[in-house]
């Protein structure tokens, strides 16, 4: 019988060197699998019907929502992606509006997945699935997306996590996998939030601590007052900071996501205490508020962009706390005393409207825009190229070779499209093609049903022809 008040030395669980994900072998196998093993590789994005089950409530205005797939399947995903979900919070009637949010499950437990949304109380989704998720909602979904993941296989698997406020969301995702998986790992959490009682999964972060040795979990309150009874770390993030939780951050593959000023804050300090960049990961799920807010009254300045520009870009402020992947890199371009610059960056050439076209162009657009549009060719046309944009809000033509990606050479031309990734994942960049033809090589960040109505992503997409576009 064992004595209550004893104190025993327990032994380290003797393990498998390094960490490997359940599916890793699955993936390299080469006697075919059998297809419940293939089912639990997270191959591709897809879209699929999702089913909520669960809401948890979490500190700091969070609620954690729990979903199954509706046809059964396992979702099956790397710890630190992220799904993209259709909401209708307009009616069911209406268009959805997207947003996309980390997953904070595991992958290790794929018959579930679970989102964690914080409330914005001025935002247009956030407080709707706040009120309108609940057990038996079904919603449309793609995914997963990102690469802000770990490793399927990592045979040292030391890593240094970092989050700030809703940027736990996919950190939270990394170290459930770990707490799950077998093998030797060494994994230091910092997590900075805004006040002692707004740390969300402090409970479970805390046990998992408890009981896994190889993870330990720091907060900080930022700059706040440091309150009674509060034993955890205060101040922002700093090299000493990351000297006293990490002295070897340097030997550590660094997963970090918060707003953007916090980020770039991290990836100066990584750097100051060795940390090479290659061993640097970063998911920025928002643009500083104040800067986007900033941008906005500019565009209102702006008397020759049309005002559903700024009503897009006055949405996108509410993306500070609702959407988690990366940032929301909107595109500035430059101003002077008359008003917008029509390029910034780019050596574009003016061309006036009746030019002769260049070699190998077959003559004007045999495309337009839709009855009581502007007239294209009334727009003043920049760059050098064989094929022509026309971005009918913005007013202006520009002209591409086929080999370029097209939102590249559009922002430089001060054609204003928000985009994230940039590399077709997370369809921040979505737009309408009026007429002509592309090449996109997508990765799942738009839905069939999306393309069928026009839309494209100019991140990963090339002119095919001559193109009219409603940006």
């Amino acid at each position: 019988m064992i004595e209550l008040g004893t104190v025993t030395a327990i032994q380290e669980p003797q393990r498998i060197r390094g960490l490997e994900m359940p599916w890793n072998r699955v993936m390299g196998g080469t006697d075919g699998p059998a297809g419940a093993a293939r089912a639990l590789g997270p191959w591709h994005p897809q879209e699929f019907m999702a089913e909520c089950v669960e809401t948890v409530p979490e500190v700091g205005g969070m609620m954690t929502f729990v979903f199954r797939r509706s046809d059964g399947a396992p979702l099956a995903f790397r710890p630190g992606q992220y799904v993209n979900v259709a909401f209708p919070v307009n009616g069911e009637d209406q268009e959805a509006v997207d947003r996309s949010y980390s997953l904070s499950s595991s992958p290790t437990k794929p018959w579930t997945f679970n989102i964690t949304v914080k409330c914005d109380h001025t935002g247009q989704v956030s407080p709707w699935v706040h009120a309108n998720v609940k057990p038996g909602t079904i919603l449309e979904m793609l995914g997963p997306v990102g690469a802000f993941h770990l490793p399927d296989a990592d045979r040292r698997a030391r890593y240094l996590l970092l989050a700030a406020g809703a940027g736990i969301t996919p950190i939270m995702s990394m170290v459930r996998t770990i707490h799950s998986l077998p093998g030797q790992a060494d994994v230091v959490v910092l997590y900075h939030g805004a006040a002692a009682g707004d740390f969300a999964f402090h409970k479970e972060l805390a046990y998992i601590a408890s009981v896994d040795s190889r993870v330990k979990v720091f907060y900080s309150l930022g700059d706040r007052g440091k309150p009674e009874g509060w034993e955890g770390l205060t101040g922002r993030l700093t090299a000493a900071m990351l000297d006293e939780v990490a002295p070897d951050a340097n030997g550590r593959q660094v997963y970090a996501c918060g707003p953007e000023g916090y980020l770039n804050t991290a990836t100066e300090l990584l750097g100051k205490v060795g940390v090479d960049d290659t061993s640097i990961h970063m998911e920025f799920f928002s643009g500083d508020r104040q800067t986007i807010l900033e941008y906005q009254a500019e565009l209102a300045l702006a008397v020759d962009i049309a005002e559903g520009i700024a009503e897009e870009i006055a949405d996108s402020a509410e993306d500070y706390y609702e959407s988690q992947p990366t940032a929301f890199g909107l595109y500035e371009p430059g101003y002077d005393a008359g008003g917008t610059l029509k390029a910034t960056g780019l050596p574009l050439e003016t061309v006036a409207p009746d030019a002769p076209c260049p070699e190998g162009r077959g003559g004007s657009p045999d495309v337009g825009p839709e009855a009581g549009s502007p007239d294209a060719s009334s727009f003043d046309t920049v760059g050098t190229g064989s094929l022509t944009l026309s971005f009918m809000r913005t007013g202006i033509n520009v002209r591409i070779d086929p080999a370029e990606h097209i939102l590249g050479v559009a922002q430089r031309a001060g054609v204003r499209i928000g985009a994230n990734c940039k590399e077709g994942m997370c369809g921040s960049c979505k737009v309408v093609k009026l007429s002509g033809e592309v090449e996109m090589n997508h990765q799942g960040g738009i839905r069939a049903r999306e393309i069928d109505a026009g839309k494209f992503l100019p991140c990963c997409s090339t002119a095919r022809t001559d193109l009219v576009i409603d940006a």
